[in-house]
């Protein structure tokens, strides 16, 4: 059984050669990566599965990959780059990878969130062009954080967030209990917070959750934090709130369109802060990823 990883950039690949053992699949590295639909059926062919970092994989050119029985997505967000469902139809497994990089990106998010309350993107640039700004900042300590959506990261965030002096609420699809954190219904969850910061898995049920008419139930200045995925929320309410001051501030992660095209809307707002869907980049949480990847390319190579 033979293997590809199609969008390897040199940094994953050099820690994917690191992590690899004598008892894998074999599997070729494409150092490509900006790998488009149109490509997938030749670079594919002869392949039995697929690594795949971020690259969009439509049913319609899987259909064409004869010899493609899995998909291993690297993360959890496949769902973003393909129709599991489809592709399932077609014959093709898609595997995602859970918790690997949960303390990565915790840490991310609150540094998103310390960095919105200080305004620091916003000195920073200043400070660059010249300019001597200085801002008004949120005092985090005693306000109140609160997680829409409790997994892993999720309560990494509430272990960093709690140990920072801040009130930890959280709210969860089903029901849930965890050390540090109270459980609420949503909206008081939205009520209460300080900063909210979103860990819900996107599907149809959780795509536009945070739309107009629960950003309205949000403390007025209140931080809006995401490093789950774009279309959690309605970006176009989040931006209408963001003008009119009732949302004080976004920090993301994540986009509806990534990379995040020039000339967006989000990059011309003062009270946004920006990254480039990195939260989960660490050498610690990639070692993690592409080992447990090896082991499910083992699971199915062994299977066969």
């Amino acid at each position: 059984m033979k293997g590809l990883f199609i969008d390897a950039g040199e940094e994953l690949a050099q820690i994917f050669a690191t992590m690899r053992r004598d008892t894998d699949p074999e599997i070729d590295v494409l150092l490509n990566e900006h790998v488009t639909p149109d490509q997938l059926p030749g670079l594919l062919a002869g392949y039995d599965f697929v690594l795949d970092d971020h690259s969009q994989m439509p049913a319609a050119q899987l259909a064409l990959c004869k010899t493609l029985k899995h998909v291993i997505f690297l993360g959890t967000g496949a769902r973003s780059y393909m129709d599991p469902e489809a592709l399932a139809a077609l014959g093709v497994t898609v595997h995602i990878i859970k918790g690997y990089g949960d303390i990565a990106v915790a840490e991310h998010a609150v540094a998103l969130m310390w960095a919105a309350a200080r305004g620091l993107a916003r000195m920073d640039g200043g400070i660059r062009r010249g300019e001597w700004l200085r801002t008004e900042g949120m005092q985090l300590t005693g306000k109140t954080i609160g997680l829409l959506g409790f997994g892993g990261i999720a309560g990494e965030v509430a272990r960093i967030a709690g140990g920072s002096g801040m009130r930890v609420l959280a709210w969860n699809r089903t029901p849930r209990a965890a050390p540090g954190a109270t459980f609420v219904d949503l909206d008081t969850l939205l009520a209460e917070s300080h900063v909210l910061s979103l860990h819900l898995l996107l599907n149809e049920e959780t795509r536009g959750f945070l739309g107009a008419a629960r950003l309205a139930k949000m403390r007025r200045g209140a931080i809006l934090v995401n490093t789950a995925r774009g279309a959690v929320v309605d970006t176009e309410a989040m931006i209408a709130a963001l003008r009119s001051g009732h949302l004080g501030h976004a920090a993301l992660d994540v986009f509806d369109t990534e990379p995040l095209p020039a000339g967006a809307v989000l990059a011309t707002l003062e009270n946004v802060t920006l990254s480039a869907h990195s939260g989960f980049r660490t050498p610690e949480a990639s070692e993690t990823l592409l080992r447990r990847a090896l082991d499910i390319a083992c699971t199915v190579a062994a299977k066969r």
